[in-house]
């Protein structure tokens, strides 16, 4: 389920990106994307 969320946030990052649509909201929505897929790899490693 995380990476269904990271995916659509990566979407609307790429649909802002190429239409110049609410151009703050859609960087602060790739940075949440980014620590989300962070988490995750660091959450995967467990020793």
């Amino acid at each position: 389920m995380l990476w269904t969320i990271l995916l659509i946030l990566l979407l609307f990052w790429l649909f802002g990106v190429i239409f110049k649509i609410a151009g703050g909201i859609i960087h602060i929505l790739l940075v949440v994307a980014l620590v989300l897929l962070v988490y995750r790899l660091i959450k995967g490693r467990k020793p």
